[in-house]
């Protein structure tokens, strides 16, 4: 599998009315997880967006969540680079970017199965690397 780069966008409660307008502009495939989905059933974000990925027929993919529990919602830092696909890479590309830079979640297994880990480069880009079938 080769690896890819798509925009993720953080949204404050409304990541799924704007992924159905995404689709209603790019047409495409939605699919949407909610953080109830992932064990956070009984509480206020259980039917808030944890992921939601459009793959369009004309090759894009655009990825959106509601801001996660616990983590602020900074309007000025809404997009950030996802790369997901081939593992030995982006775990090159993982520690390239990290140096210099804060990791936020180290590249690790999460509940839904695949590694995943985050960071901000020296830069103040916000990356998160997927290495698995969600992203």
């Amino acid at each position: 599998m080769a690896t890819r780069l798509n925009p993720y966008i953080s949204f404050d409660g409304q990541a799924r009315q704007a992924m159905e307008f995404y689709q209603s502009v790019f047409g495409g495939e939605l699919k949407m997880s909610t953080f109830g989905e992932f064990g956070m059933q009984d509480t206020p974000q259980a039917d808030q967006i944890m992921h939601a990925q459009l793959e369009t027929e004309a090759g894009y993919t655009i990825m959106a969540s509601d801001t996660p529990p616990g983590m602020q919602y900074r309007a000025g830092s809404r997009i950030t680079v996802s790369l997901s696909g081939d593992e030995e890479k982006l775990r090159e590309y993982f520690t390239a970017l990290a140096e210099g830079g804060e990791v936020g979640t180290p590249l690790e297994k999460q509940m839904w199965g695949d590694e995943y880990g985050d960071l901000v480069d020296r830069f103040g880009v916000n990356w998160m690397v997927n290495l698995g079938g969600l992203g």
